[in-house]
């Protein structure tokens, strides 16, 4: 018999004193859900808690693991976790509501109602910002680079304000693409306090928590303050586990303290339409349209898919030790909400094998026929095989022959003609073509979602001591409010940041290097090095100026 662990026992007992639904999960399900958890099913790990609802009402609620290793307690289906990205859709409803409420418009310059953010001589609009295509740097990211990364330091929406109004641009025109990045929802909650008169938790309370009887949830606004029955977030060691717990004061791109119960609740309302009524829910679920009329599937806070041929509504969320995702699938009227304290859960796998419990067989739907592709030979697929760079961002972009085939990374490039190319079953095509001045072809791309970059022929770079010595030298962003040096040490190059940081500089193609902060770029004018260009995920091109 199979030994049973404190987490059950108290399971059991909360279980037998919570009101019971119309219809609970059948015992088979509840066996496989069991399965998928079983690894956290121990007094010796932090864990999760999952919530399942079908038209409306709870169906399952179960959680394992601890909520506190310190102190012997139990992770609960009522236990109180922080909900990551999830947290975005109800800033989003804070504007939206607002919008209709007639105090602002979505359309609205944000600079009406944030002077501090600079004039980039375009207008980033309220929705630009909802759906992730302002351009905005990502302030996260900009202070990682200063050497602040989150979590290191008390981080305000004060801190927010001033590293934004320091950005001397933005890494793309407004509307221009969609780019991830928590800004436009830390400045979000900003608008409301601005717009509304009321802080934004307190906002959040009076508007959406009370009304809805989300009685569980609130946001963390100052990370101190104690919060009863709130699940301690952990990162996972070779041995045992670290606390990993958000040490900031920002939120509304996350920062929200809730449970399962509680997000069965807001996610009952994103159908009904109890709270907003239906204005309300349209807006919350309208895509982002590009400025060249493309439609993306990020909505307000919501990503708007599909999974297993199921329409899809969901977000996942990841914050310190935290994990959390959140998912509605209309056509069968259920509803999932996870939520973790361990690091290493991955929340949008775990939230999906518990959907496929309850989910209809997918309809077998028959494949588009393709092209089975033509036999080039050894040579010309050589030819096509190399080091690339992105001709917008500078992002390397290698092909390798691997056994007979050209890969990009691990995706298997299927000739279609001698210049023509399918990349993996979204119909992303790479097509070759004379690249000017190079004895090596070029690459154009499309994206299945018609998105194109275009990728030139580049060497692979093995500088010399003369050429690592030029990029030498002090270099200071006032973006970033940061100096750093560049030095030569051991035959390769070298970032100093204060106090003490140590980062190597591995070469690319001339003038490009990877390091741990992103891509390192150098400048020259009038063949002088002047300055360096940082890019990362959500930081495409910050300068630093040579000083020396």
């Amino acid at each position: 018999m199979k030994k049973t662990t404190r987490p059950q026992i108290l399971l059991a007992a909360l279980l037998a004193a919570a009101p019971v639904s119309a219809a609970q999960a059948p015992a088979a399900a509840v066996a496989r859900i069991d399965q998928i958890f079983e690894q956290w099913n121990t007094t010796t790990s932090p864990g999760c808690a999952v919530g399942v609802a079908h038209n409306g009402r709870t169906t399952l609620a179960r959680a394992w693991g601890m909520a506190d290793l310190e102190h012997n307690a139990a992770n609960t289906p009522a236990t109180i976790f922080e909900a990551g990205s999830v947290s975005k859709q109800f800033t989003a409803a804070a504007i939206v509501l607002l919008a209709l409420d007639g105090k602002l418009s979505l359309e609205d310059d944000i600079r009406k109602y944030l002077p501090e953010i600079p004039d980039y001589g375009t207008t980033i609009t309220i929705r630009h910002m909802m759906t992730h295509t302002s351009g905005l740097r990502d302030w996260g990211s900009v202070a990682g680079i200063a050497g602040w990364p989150r979590t290191t330091r008390v981080h305000t929406h004060d801190h927010v304000l001033d590293i934004l109004s320091r950005q001397r641009a933005l890494n793309f025109p407004p509307g221009f693409e969609y780019s991830y990045s928590n800004s436009g929802y830390n400045l979000l909650t900003i608008i409301v306090d601005r717009v509304s008169g009321t802080p934004f938790p307190e906002f959040s309370k009076q508007r959406i928590f009370g009304p809805l009887g989300m009685t569980s949830t609130q946001w963390r606004d100052d990370h101190t303050r104690i919060v009863k029955g709130r699940a301690t977030a952990y990162s996972a060691r070779q041995r045992g586990f670290s606390i990993a717990m958000p040490f900031e004061n920002v939120y509304g791109n996350g920062g929200l303290l809730t449970t399962v119960g509680d997000l069965l609740i807001w996610n009952e309302n994103l159908e009904t339409g109890r709270l907003g009524g239906p204005a309300f829910l349209e807006t919350l679920h309208r895509v982002g349209v590009l400025s060249d009329g493309r439609s993306i599937t990020y909505a307000s806070g919501l990503m708007i898919g599909a999974h297993r041929g199921t329409r899809e509504v969901s977000h996942t969320g990841s914050t310190a030790g935290y994990r959390a995702f959140l998912a509605r699938y209309p056509d069968a009227k259920l509803s999932v909400a996870l939520l973790c304290n361990v690091g290493n859960a991955n929340p949008g796998a775990l939230g999906h094998q518990v959907a496929d419990v309850f989910l209809p067989a997918p309809l077998v739907v028959a494949e588009p026929e393709r092209e089975a592709g033509v036999q080039l030979s050894a040579t010309q697929l050589e030819a096509r095989a190399g080091l690339y760079r992105d001709a917008r961002t500078g992002e390397p972009f290698r092909l390798s022959l691997d056994d007979g085939r050209l890969r990009a990374g691990n995706t298997a490039l299927v000739p279609l003609s001698p210049t023509s190319f399918r990349a993996g079953a979204a119909g992303r095509m790479l097509s070759f073509e004379a690249s000017p001045g190079s004895t090596r072809m070029r690459i154009r791309e499309r994206g299945a979602q018609g998105d194109t970059a275009t990728y030139e022929p580049v060497p692979a770079f093995t500088p010399t001591a003369a050429e690592l010595a030029a990029f030498a030298g002090e270099y200071s962003s006032p973006d970033t409010e940061t100096g750093i040096t560049v030095v030569v040490a051991d035959d390769r190059l070298f970032l100093h940041r204060r106090p003490a940081a140590r980062l190597p500089l591995t070469p690319v193609y001339p003038g490009a290097f990877n390091s741990p902060i992103g891509l390192i770029r150098f400048f020259r004018s009038n063949g002088e090095v002047t300055e360096l260009s940082v890019r990362q995920g959500r930081v495409y091109d910050l300068r630093f100026g040579r000083a020396r």
